[in-house]
């Protein structure tokens, strides 16, 4: 009720090129682009582009708050999720969930779960309030152990984390480490894009 009344007072509008309707049109970010896929020491991810252009403004959306974008970014990746899968999100810090009003990887994750057929669990738990922006590269490779995991919902599973961008790979890799330590067995991650540059 309440985010259909935001909806009326406030129109979804594309993050690409601003037309009424939806977070992201399908001129601006077609529905069925093959995707792009990176190799990181124990995961394959898999994501709908490059971090630049629409794809980049999207995620930068998402971070502001949009709820509209990040439906539309879920809307997209579930049609690379199999009905199998069960996703597992790389869940924000409580401060920045308070500062963007959302979780921006939480609510993809949910709309790409819900419309794919597949399960999703939020395992992971951010440690403090640490987070990657703003780091430099070697910082971001240096950190560790910033997740815990409830292990229940997870061990024995074969587990698909999915995250908002991919830069060094660290924060996947970081989360993919605590959930095997739980009994998962983790493989793959999806993302929105993968930034080609360290940022």
């Amino acid at each position: 009720m309440f985010h259909a009344l935001v909806d009326l007072l406030f129109p979804p509008q594309c993050a690409g090129c601003n037309a009424i309707g939806t977070g992201l049109c399908v001129q601006c970010a077609p529905l069925d682009a093959p995707p792009f896929v990176r190799e990181l020491a124990t995961l394959r991810v898999h994501a709908l582009g490059p971090y630049h252009g629409v794809l980049r403004r999207a995620v930068l959306a998402v971070k502001d708050g949009r709820r509209d974008v990040a439906q539309s970014l879920g809307e997209r990746l579930s049609r690379q999720v199999g009905a199998s899968a069960l996703l597992v999100p790389v869940s924000t810090t409580a401060v920045r969930r308070r500062t963007r009003g959302i979780d921006g990887v939480d609510v993809i994750t949910r709309v790409a779960a819900a419309q794919s057929g597949a399960q999703m669990h939020k395992a992971l738990v951010p440690l403090g309030s640490d987070a990657q922006r703003g780091r430099s590269r070697v910082e971001r490779i240096a950190a560790r152990g910033r997740f815990g995991c409830y292990a229940e919902p997870v061990a024995g599973r074969t587990v698909t984390l999915v995250d908002d961008v991919c830069t060094t790979g660290t924060t996947l890799e970081d989360c993919a480490a605590v959930l095997r330590v739980a009994g998962a067995v983790v493989s793959q991650a999806f993302v929105i894009a993968v930034a080609n540059e360290p940022r």
